[in-house]
Order: C-alpha cells, then sequence, then structure tokens
C-alpha cells in the first residue's frame, strides 16, 4: 500500500509499509518514505501522528538494530 503526504516543502512522500508486514495483523507496522536527504518513518495505524525523521545514514545503522528483536 502506498499513501502520498506532504514532506513539508509542498513536494508528496510516498509511503510503502515492509515486505514483511503481516496483513492478518496491521497493528504492528511502520511506514517509511524515503526523500533525498531524509528517511521519513510513521505508524501504519496512525498516519496522522508523529513522523520519526532520520538522515540516511542513522537509518542505515538503525535498521540492523532494531531487526535484531
Amino acid at each position: 500500500m502506498i499513501r502520498e503526504t506532504s514532506a513539508g516543502d509542498g513536494s508528496p512522500l510516498r509511503w510503502f509499509k515492509s515486505s514483511y508486514s503481516d496483513s492478518s495483523n496491521s497493528n504492528e507496522c511502520v511506514e517509511v518514505a524515503t526523500t533525498l536527504g531524509t528517511v521519513h518513518v510513521r505508524d501504519s495505524k496512525n498516519v496522522e501522528g508523529t513522523q520519526l525523521r532520520f538522515a540516511p545514514d542513522t537509518w542505515v545503522r538503525f535498521v540492523p538494530y532494531v531487526s535484531e528483536g
């Protein structure tokens, strides 16, 4: 599923759910959108809620950490 919202500068964001998301339990998923200098992350069940923003190099270091769980 892809949803579009603004990056804050007027350009649209294209949100993607992980291919590992379990469609039978949509309460445990995040969505990610990328722009040139930022990786945007949000809770898929609260798309209007808070978004996290990471620098691409920070995101690259973060993903292996959270995927260990």
